[in-house]
């Protein structure tokens, strides 16, 4: 803990110092990542406490050779190694970005009605993910398949270190299955992708109102006769960057056109972003195509169950209960490994 009570310290000072608020939004920024510091410092401290207690518990029930009580202190010896696995994993999450909330972009690859399926697939695998772990999310827009599944899908993670804890879903997914489209019953290989765009309160990004096209639609999906019979979902397009934005998640027309301008703004900031380091790195900054060779991940249900992820080699036979959110072993895993 020493490294974050030296930034907690560094922090603090900068909280204090002239002129601080003269910026609103950097300050809240600031203080936001002061808070996150101390609870990260106090949970720790916590734990240690609670080791030092049950170390002593545990060892006065050995030695009165009392049964019920040892199992129920190595019950809490283990819920506590749990708690303490994750506070490793949230120290490590010291990136720039690791802290902020984030907008997740699901997007189908080629491959029409199989992939588009997939896609779903993975919109459903990553919000009952979401609420294992109980981290605040908000599915802004879904655009549906032309027959079944989904082009597209954004969501909103808006708890502590979200960006930092899903970075390891960037990129390519690869599924193989017996097509359940194909009367021939064939096995088919399908494509989509994952994108990950920290959100920052602070973002500052000049977006000039003439580059940006607005367009209303009828919002699709649940929501009953609101939805069906108003144009209230918003797209936005910013013309110099051929970026693109939806909100049709809100009941009226102005909510959905502030939550679309929010992710503009930050996918027009990222884009700017990547554009500026790769000029200083002297590569391209292009997002990986959709297809053989760039996936981070594989879910093979035919002719054998296996999820494996191609970057730390883990992988388990458990593909249903994969695909039903239990994601924290390959996330773990990503982030142990130093992934970046």
């Amino acid at each position: 803990m020493g490294v974050k009570k030296e930034e907690l310290s560094v922090l603090e000072k900068q909280s204090a110092g002239e002129g601080f608020w003269n910026d609103q939004n950097k300050a809240q920024g600031v203080l936001k990542h002061i808070r996150q510091i101390q609870d990260l410092i106090s949970n720790w401290d916590k734990a240690s406490a609670s080791c030092d207690d049950l170390a002593e518990i545990l060892e006065m029930a050995k030695s009165e050779a009392d049964d019920e009580m040892t199992a129920s202190v190595e019950n809490d010896i283990q819920a506590l190694i749990r708690t303490v696995e994750d506070m490793e994993l949230k120290k490590m999450l010291s990136g720039h970005d690791d802290a902020c909330p984030a907008l997740m972009n699901i997007n189908a690859g080629a491959g029409g009605t199989e992939s588009q399926d997939w896609a779903s697939m993975l919109l459903r695998m990553y919000t009952r993910f979401f609420e294992r772990e109980n981290m605040p999310f908000r599915v802004l827009d879904v655009q549906e398949g032309e027959e079944a599944g989904i082009k597209s899908a954004t969501i909103e993670l808006s708890g502590d270190y979200a960006y930092g804890l899903m970075r390891s879903e960037i990129g390519v997914h690869r599924l193989v299955r017996i097509s359940p489209y194909d009367s021939n019953a064939r096995r088919h290989t399908s494509f989509a992708a994952a994108y990950l765009y920290s959100v920052h309160e602070d973002v500052e990004v000049e977006i000039n109102p003439v580059d940006l096209r607005i367009d209303t639609y009828r919002s699709s999906g649940s929501g009953g006769q609101h939805i069906n019979k108003t144009d209230s979902a918003v797209r936005i397009t910013h013309m110099p960057t051929g970026l693109v934005s939806s909100c049709q998640t809100e009941r009226s027309q102005i909510q959905n056109r502030e939550t679309a301008m929010k992710v503009i703004r930050t996918l027009v900031a990222q884009h700017y972003k990547e554009l500026e380091e790769a000029k200083r790195a002297d590569r391209a900054a292009a997002k990986q195509k959709i297809e053989w060779g760039s996936q981070i991940r594989s879910y093979v249900l035919h002719p054998y169950q296996m999820v494996k992820d191609l970057r730390t080699d883990m992988e388990t036979s458990d593909t249903s209960g994969v695909l039903d959110g239990k994601l924290k072993p390959f996330i773990n895993a990503y982030l142990l490994s130093g992934g970046l």
